[in-house]
């Protein structure tokens, strides 16, 4: 929401409110400032559009009544007296013809009269916290979930899962998709409202997304060792393969709170995840498989982890739906 935050007189302050579309209807000016507590003040902010008659010093205290309010306040002024708002408020904003009082307190000195400046800052900024949340959510599922699978398959079996080099490649080729998140297209409903960072909902997602990927490992073990049988060579092979494609496929997957047809991924993102996709399934059967522990699967086997690559995606697109639509829902 915009505010107006002026010293000047109270029916000059409100002519432009309403030049400008803003409610003039409560306004506050600052004999009335000094009659409000800090708390009334700050339940009053909010309802309040045009502060006029106000010194410095009620300048900073309205800032801090809309960040007690729960905002996050961007304030712009160019005078002396708006250095001390300048400073409170989480973004300071001032003009180059500012005093140069006003700019040393300001975070953000507009070189050019425009204010689009700003409006294109706030979605690149926002474009930017929406991509780095998608690698947040997506490092954190996959690390929880592999945690699991690993120590499973540890106990499970009497050999090792995976080699050490066989981790620090399926970790290479897994983290290729995610290297390009950052140039990730983002969708439009994400960059038109403020996010913020919420440890509660990265906790919930990790904890969703991270148990389904450990249950279709363990589904792929059950697999390789009750039908197929599979001793240490096959079964590391199908396993790495089965791993680095369902974690590189379901990248598309958790980049956006739509469904995955409704959301188109960046040109650079596609090209890393097939090139990534290409590279797991090929090899098994490159000259130099043997070295990195891998060996050629049955056709049969071939196609099993296919299908369980399959059923793993639809299933967090479906349980990506039911979790947004939970999340959706208002608290009672």
């Amino acid at each position: 929401s915009l505010k107006m935050i002026t010293g000047d007189n109270r029916r000059v302050a409100a002519s432009v409110a309403r030049q400008v579309g803003l409610s003039e209807q409560h306004l506050l000016t600052g004999a009335d400032l000094r009659q409000l507590s800090d708390e009334a003040l700050t339940q009053r902010v909010s309802s309040t559009d045009v502060f006029a008659e106000v010194d410095p010093n009620q300048k900073e205290r309205i800032i801090l009544a809309c960040q007690k309010a729960g905002h996050v306040v961007g304030y712009m002024g160019d005078g002396i007296n708006d250095a001390t708002a300048l400073h409170a408020a989480d973004v300071g904003i001032s003009v180059e013809q500012a005093v140069d009082v006003a700019k040393q307190a300001a975070d953000i000195v507009l070189l050019k009269s425009d204010l689009g400046v700003l409006a294109d800052g706030v979605r690149a900024g926002r474009r930017t916290f929406a991509n780095t949340m998608k690698y947040v959510f997506m490092a954190t599922s996959a690390n929880f979930g592999n945690m699991f699978s690993m120590a499973g398959a540890s106990v499970m079996l009497p050999f090792l899962p995976l080699l050490p080099k066989q981790i620090l490649l399926l970790n290479l080729l897994t983290d290729l998709p995610e290297m390009t998140i950052a140039q990730d297209s983002v969708d439009e409903e994400m960059a038109m409202r403020p996010q913020r960072w919420n440890i509660g909902f990265i906790r919930r997602f990790m904890l969703v997304f991270g148990s389904l990927s450990s249950a279709f490992d363990f589904l792929m073990f059950g697999v390789l060792l009750l039908v197929f049988h599979a001793e240490a060579g096959a079964f590391r092979t199908a396993w790495f393969v089965e791993s680095v494609v369902s974690a590189t496929l379901v990248v598309l997957v958790v980049r956006t709170r739509r469904p995955l047809i409704r959301s188109l991924p960046s040109k650079l993102l596609v090209i890393a995840t097939t090139m990534t996709v290409a590279i797991a399934v090929a090899l098994p059967w490159a000259p130099w498989a043997k070295v990195l522990g891998f060996e050629p699967v049955r056709p049969s086997l071939a196609a099993v982890v296919a299908l369980i690559v399959t059923c793993y995606v639809v299933s967090a697109e479906f349980v990506k739906a039911r979790f947004y639509r939970a999340l959706s829902k208002p608290a009672r």
